[in-house]
C-alpha cells in the first residue's frame, strides 16, 4: 500500500488540455472524401447521396472540433502557446482554415450565399494563419533540421485550396494571390523537405505517414490551376503528374506504414489521396480520358478504405483514452 498523502499524489491532467490542433485534419479527410465522391458522382451517379452524407458528417466534425478547441483557447492558454511554439503543430494550425474552405467548396453548388460567406471568413484565416506561420518559421527562434516534416506544406496547401471555389465564386484575382503564394512556398518547402529526408536522420515513426502529405500540393495546385484558367495544359498536366509520381513513392512505402501503431498524424492520409482522386475525375471531364476515370476509380476506393480504417482505429483509439493524452 502506498504511504502517499493525497496531495502528494498527482491528479491526471484534463484531456481538454491536450486537445491537439492536428484533429483538424479528421475534417479535411471528411470534406476530402465529400468532395471526391462528389467528383465521381459525375461517372457514378449512385455518389451523389453518399457525397452529401459526408458533407453534413464533415461539418458536424468540424462543429465539434471547434468547440472543443475554442473550449481550449479559453481555459488552456498556455497548452496552446505551446502548440503554436511546437515545431510540427505550428503547421497543423492552417488545417483550421483549409477545413472551412472545403466545407464552402462542398457547400457552393446547393448553397452559393452561405458558400461565399464562408469562403470569405476561410481565405481571411488563411492569409492571416499563412503570414503568422510563416513568421514563426523566420523569427529568432531556431528550428533543426529534424524538426521539418512533409506536415509544413498545409499552409502552402491552404493556399492553393482557397481558388478551387474562389474562381468560380468570382473571386478571381484573389484566388490568383492565394494560388501564387501557394506554389512559390510549395516549391521552397519540397526543396527543403526532400534534403531533410536525404541527408538527415528519418522521420519519426508517429510522424511518417506526415509523407502522404507529398501529394496534396501538386494535386490540389491542379485544380484550382484549371478553375482558374478554364482548361487543361501542359502546365496542368505537369501538377496532375507530379502528384502521380508521389503517390508511387508513397505505394513503395506501404511496407513502413503497415508497422507503425495508429496516431492522429495516420490522418494525413485522407486529404492527400483525396485530393489526387478529385484531380484524375476532373481530368477525365474535361479531357474525355477513359484511362483517368479509371484511375480515378482505383484511387477513389482507396480513399474509402482509408477513410473506414482510419474512423475506425479513431474511435478506437478514443475509446481506449488513447487520444488527448501528454505527449
Amino acid at each position: 500500500m502506498s504511504d502517499a498523502t493525497p496531495s502528494q499524489i498527482a491528479a491526471p491532467e484534463p484531456r481538454l488540455k491536450h486537445f491537439p490542433v492536428p484533429f483538424f485534419a479528421v475534417v479535411m479527410g471528411l470534406m476530402g472524401l465529400t468532395l471526391a465522391l462528389h467528383a465521381g458522382a459525375a461517372v457514378y451517379p449512385v455518389l451523389a447521396a453518399l457525397s452529401t452524407v459526408f458533407l453534413w458528417l464533415g461539418v458536424l466534425a468540424f462543429i465539434v472540433i471547434s468547440v472543443f478547441y475554442i473550449a481550449k483557447v479559453m481555459r488552456y492558454r498556455a497548452a496552446v502557446q505551446a502548440e503554436w511554439n511546437h515545431p510540427v503543430r505550428l503547421a497543423f494550425f492552417p488545417a483550421i482554415s483549409i477545413s472551412i474552405l472545403l466545407i464552402a467548396t462542398a457547400l457552393f453548388p446547393s448553397f452559393p450565399e452561405a458558400a461565399r460567406g464562408l469562403w470569405i471568413i476561410g481565405a481571411v484565416l488563411q492569409a492571416i494563419l499563412t503570414l503568422a506561420v510563416i513568421s514563426g518559421w523566420i523569427s529568432h527562434r531556431a528550428f533543426e533540421v529534424g524538426q521539418l516534416t512533409p506536415a509544413w506544406f498545409i499552409p502552402a496547401v491552404g493556399n492553393v485550396v482557397a481558388p478551387v471555389a474562389g474562381a468560380p465564386m468570382g473571386f478571381v484575382e484573389l484566388s490568383w494571390l492565394f494560388f501564387s503564394t501557394g506554389l512559390v512556398f510549395w516549391v521552397v518547402l519540397l526543396t527543403l523537405v526532400f534534403n531533410r529526408l536525404i541527408f538527415h536522420n528519418p522521420i519519426p515513426g508517429k510522424l511518417y505517414p506526415t509523407l502522404v502529405i507529398l501529394i496534396a500540393p501538386p494535386a490540389v495546385a491542379f485544380l484550382a490551376y484549371i478553375n482558374l484558367t478554364g482548361g487543361v495544359d501542359s502546365f496542368a498536366r505537369i501538377l496532375l503528374n507530379s502528384g502521380y509520381v508521389f503517390a508511387a513513392l508513397m505505394v513503395v512505402q506501404i511496407p513502413n506504414f503497415a508497422k507503425l501503431p495508429f496516431a492522429l498524424p495516420w490522418w494525413a492520409l485522407s486529404f492527400p489521396v483525396a485530393a489526387l482522386t478529385i484531380a484524375s475525375f476532373r481530368f477525365a471531364a474535361l479531357t474525355g480520358s477513359q484511362t483517368h476515370v479509371v484511375i480515378g476509380t482505383g484511387i477513389l476506393l482507396v480513399l474509402c478504405a482509408i477513410m473506414v480504417g482510419l474512423i475506425y482505429r479513431t474511435l478506437v483509439a478514443i475509446l481506449r483514452n488513447e487520444i488527448c493524452v501528454p505527449e
